[in-house]
């Protein structure tokens, strides 16, 4: 057996790992690579592999670092079956097409400048045709169902407690008579999540591929700070302003409405309206109600005893850009929940443009902000900030708070390493900055005798 390491691998971007077993061709995860224009163009369009040599990818998650290159595989001749979890293909449906979407506007403003520049035209990477065709390669299983995928290799997704529908991959492998269990991680939650169970523990592992996205990172605050938003809230509505969230449209929004929809029942948030202006937030909202085998104890019992988690009395969700610029208007104190997470498009841009030089307004981060992003600037304290083209001053108050983090921090691997059992052999450390992965690299050596490797992109060990 070999494994080649075709993505996040000394980055945290474009998962996609290979395995090559008893003559078949298993990927894990399709990811799209998100950096540098160019880099990302030239690793999103050329796979180090031919896509009509796989026979099977399963999926981790829905997130486009993880899935968002799967319909440029499906339309480059990969005809075999996707496996996911139900929700992770629910969620995919509509965020292929959304990345598609975003490919093609992006690709149309590049153009108009090329053009000028006589540089010839570009083509996104693919279409929402082809992101929906893709869609229907998905083979969907539920968590602990296992399912032979190809010779010699049985297929069980486990949770992984880190949006809805995301799994750990067990892979039960025999080859010429020997057996082995791997295990891939996915992204690791970090556990006693408002909406989702906690990471689910794998025995008797052999060989374990694990993210390590914070391995050398402690999370400022625990899970479960819902006192803190509240304090915030309150603060910042004393003032009569807006708060504007900027927010990952799949899970920290649902998080956020959840919480709330608590905080408001108990009467601890002032009365005043609530808005998710994202319809890739609003479409998967709706997703999230169908999927109650998801939930944790808690929320599940919610859904079925009380009422909609995700739907309260002040609670508005807005779909059509005529509703979204109104807010714009509003003299009133409002809570405006917008993606992108990092302020580097969508709809939250023209919420920033209109509020972020009023000092009676509140900007609230709830969620990890990649270098050089706006929503990074804005963060770490920059008076000027570049927004559609215009430059504008920061007046309005900047708040961070990152027990929404989905990501499990330093502590939270180990303890997820440590609750994993069987031999543990080999263990590579994929998903991660090179400093982070190596940060947790070493602190796994002081606990565990096991062979621990840092893989770089493209490189191939043989088991």
């Amino acid at each position: 057996m070999k494994i080649s390491f075709c993505g996040a691998a000394g980055t945290t971007t474009g998962s996609q790992h290979l395995i090559d077993v008893n003559g078949s061709r298993i990927l894990l995860d399709c990811g799209l690579y998100q950096g540098r224009r160019d880099e990302a163009n030239e690793r999103n369009r050329h796979f180090p592999f031919d896509p009509a040599s796989l026979d099977a990818v399963i999926l981790s998650h829905a997130h486009i670092d993880h899935s968002g290159n799967l319909p440029s595989l499906t339309s480059r001749g990969f005809k075999g079956n996707i496996y996911s979890t139900f929700a992770t293909r629910d969620l995919c449906q509509i965020m292929l097409a959304d990345a598609a979407h975003i490919q093609a506007q992006d690709t149309k403003w590049l153009n108009k400048h090329r053009t000028k520049n006589g540089k010839p035209a570009l083509e996104p990477l693919y279409t929402q045709i082809e992101a929906e065709e893709c869609v229907r390669q998905f083979v969907t299983i539920g968590y602990e169902r296992p399912i032979p995928v190809a010779d010699g290799v049985t297929l069980t997704f486990i949770d992984a407690g880190h949006i809805l529908g995301s799994a750990q991959i067990v892979l039960d492998l025999v080859e010429r008579g020997r057996k082995k269990r791997l295990l891939f991680s996915g992204d690791v939650g970090r556990g006693d999540n408002e909406l989702l169970r906690d990471p689910a523990p794998c025995e008797d592992v052999d060989l374990l591929i694990m993210e390590s996205t914070y391995g050398n990172r402690e999370h400022e605050l625990p899970t479960q700070a819902n006192h803190l938003l509240r304090d915030v809230l309150v603060r910042a509505l004393e003032r009569r302003g807006k708060v504007i969230i900027p927010a990952f449209a799949v899970e920290r929004t649902q998080q956020l409405i959840y919480v709330l929809h608590r905080l408001a029942e108990a009467g601890e948030l002032p009365d005043v309206p609530i808005y998710v202006d994202s319809p890739l937030a609003v479409g998967a909202t709706e997703i999230f109600r169908l999927h109650p085998e998801c939930f944790n104890e808690e929320v599940y019992r919610f859904l079925f005893e009380k009422r909609d988690p995700f739907g309260f009395e002040n609670l508005n969700l807005i779909r059509k850009v005529s509703e979204s610029k109104a807010l714009n208007d509003l003299d009133e104190p409002a809570i405006i929940i917008s993606a992108s997470g990092m302020c580097e498009a969508g709809r939250v841009l023209h919420h920033l443009r209109n509020t972020i030089e009023d000092p009676r307004n509140t900007v609230l981060f709830v969620g990890y902000c990649a270098e050089h992003t706006l929503g990074a600037k804005i963060r770490r304290g920059d008076q000027e900030v570049p927004i559609l083209g215009d430059t504008f001053r920061v007046r309005a108050d900047i708040q961070t708070l990152d027990s929404f983090s989905g990501h499990a921090d330093r502590s939270e691997l180990l303890g997820y390493f440590d609750r994993i059992g069987g031999r543990k052999e080999r263990i590579f450390l994929v998903h991660g900055e090179e400093d982070q992965s190596h940060s947790l690299a070493e602190a796994l050596r002081e606990r565990h005798d096991g062979r621990i490797e840092v893989p770089a992109w493209k490189s191939r060990v043989e088991i």
